[in-house]
């Protein structure tokens, strides 16, 4: 085991943990079971020495490794993931690229990969700032002039904790910490790469900035971390993209997303996530709202295996409100997405709305879980919730699994879900029209979306449709 490349066995550990779930092997075998992995204190010793961390992150990396053993399987983990073959993942994968501010020095192999996906041309065009993570570290990272007059921090939270240790140590897991659940304590251990943005008071980013992870080897791990605080009064519109080749092996990916939207701030976070099918995706992101911010999610989960993400905020301001707004693809016999939004009603006259978009075909499982909760005291709070799924054929599956709590008299939460067929009468109504049945399912799956489509920067709509329409193929329905 190098510094270079570490490997653990993550298909015992997920076996494990599923097997503890359902109390069938005790505490002390689970610690075995875990150790043999390669998951150990030496492990962890080993990434932060690399990494060249101060003490408090060596505590806080073993600590969460201590409640990765003790906390239990979360219930939405299913047992399906123990017929995977994920054994010796590389969980640290230091790739062979100096970090660089010029994207011509990047390498030709490397740079070709993201030349494909348009992050160059979309950096020159249309974003304030870009961090690239490629495998385990970040190897590119540019914030334009304009925002470093302003004041805007945006770097790699291996520089963040290196040039602003107090502000990092500030927010770094506070509000999504290693106790939340066992996967949330396994990203705490393993975290590496990711984007650190600070948007100081009264400054409002007019351009989106982006951070892009790709997962560049097969059997890899990648924990990256995404912390954005935006100050009172500030403005920031983060996108984030993900995007792996295609592989014969699978690869996991645990990463986790905190946003802090101080006094009238206001964030929106944008996600188009599209994994190959052989990556295993928990994505871990929570928000906090103080009085009167505004969080805004976006998410496009269209690749992976499967996938388990759940944007939430925690409204715990006067007057703050939040928006989530999640379109799912499930396109193979065997995938499963399970998405759903958590908003917790903490102070008065807070909103939140959430709309939730599943579309499956050929054998396809989507799940909706969802979390709608006011406190006693948020008088006055509103909620919404709408959960849509859409089944192309009799193989695709689709669950809801809403939960409101509600201690609060005065609140009003209001949740509505359906679940549709194509509709055969609107197929006839446009090929009659003159348009083939292919592009005419096309149409119906994009309208189908229309509420989160429109949410999104033309240059990532486009995309989105594109990726949609690709997958589309699979059932003949796009030429």
């Amino acid at each position: 085991m190098t510094d270079e490349r570490l490997s653990v066995d993550i298909n015992e550990i997920i076996n494990a943990s599923i097997e503890a779930k359902y109390d069938r092997i005790s505490q002390l075998e689970f610690h075995r079971r875990v150790v043999e992995s390669g998951l150990s204190r030496s492990t962890i010793e080993t990434i932060s020495k690399a990494k060249k961390e101060p003490e408090w992150m060596l505590r806080l990396r073993l600590k969460a490794l201590e409640l990765f053993e003790k906390l239990p399987t979360p219930n939405w983990l299913p047992e399906v993931l123990n017929t995977l073959n994920i054994s010796n993942l590389e969980l640290y994968v230091k790739p062979d690229i100096e970090r660089t501010d010029n994207w011509d020095e990047i390498p030709k192999e490397v740079k070709e990969y993201y030349d494909k996906l348009g992050i160059p041309e979309s950096e020159k065009k249309f974003l304030g700032g870009l961090v690239a993570v490629f495998e385990s570290e970040p190897i590119y990272n540019n914030v334009k002039q304009e925002l470093q007059k302003k004041g805007v921090i945006m770097m790699s939270p291996e520089e963040a904790v290196q040039k602003y240790p107090d502000l990092f140590k500030a927010y770094f897991m506070k509000i999504f910490p290693a106790s939340d659940h066992k996967f949330a304590a396994l990203h705490a251990t393993f975290w590496s790469g990711g984007v650190v943005v600070y948007v100081p008071k009264g400054v409002k980013i007019t351009n989106p900035v982006e951070g892009f992870f790709v997962i560049g080897t097969e059997m890899e791990g990648q924990f990256e971390h995404t912390l954005v605080v935006a100050d009172e009064d500030s403005y920031i519109h983060f996108i984030e993209g993900c995007s792996a080749p295609q592989f014969k092996n699978f690869s996991f990916h645990d990463g986790m997303v905190e946003l802090y939207a101080k006094k009238n701030a206001h964030i929106k976070f944008t996600t188009i996530q599209n994994w190959s099918k052989d990556v295993i995706n928990f994505n871990n992101k929570r928000a906090w709202a103080d009085e009167n911010s505004t969080v805004e999610w976006v998410e496009g989960s269209l690749g992976s295996k499967y996938s388990f993400v759940y944007p939430s905020t925690i409204l715990r301001g006067r007057n703050a409100s939040s928006t989530s707004l999640v379109v799912t693809l499930a396109s193979s016999e065997g995938d499963w997405k399970d998405s759903g939004s958590k908003m917790i009603h903490a102070a008065p006259n807070t909103k939140s709305r959430v709309i939730n978009k599943n579309i499956g075909f050929n054998g396809g499982i989507n799940v909706y879980r969802g979390l709608v909760k006011v406190n006693k005291g948020a008088s006055n709070s509103r909620a919404f919730v709408k959960c849509d799924s859409l089944m192309l054929d009799e193989k695709t599956k689709a669950y809801t699994f809403p939960h409101n709590q509600v201690f609060e008299d005065s609140s009003e939460v209001a949740h509505e879900a359906h679940t549709f067929r194509m509709s055969e009468d609107q197929l006839f109504y446009l090929m009659n029209r003159g348009i083939g049945e292919k592009e005419a399912t096309s149409m119906l799956v994009l309208g189908f979306i229309d509420e989160i489509m429109k949410e999104l920067p033309f240059e990532y709509a486009t995309m989105l449709n594109k990726v949609i329409r690709l997958e589309l193929e699979k059932l003949g329905a796009v030429a």
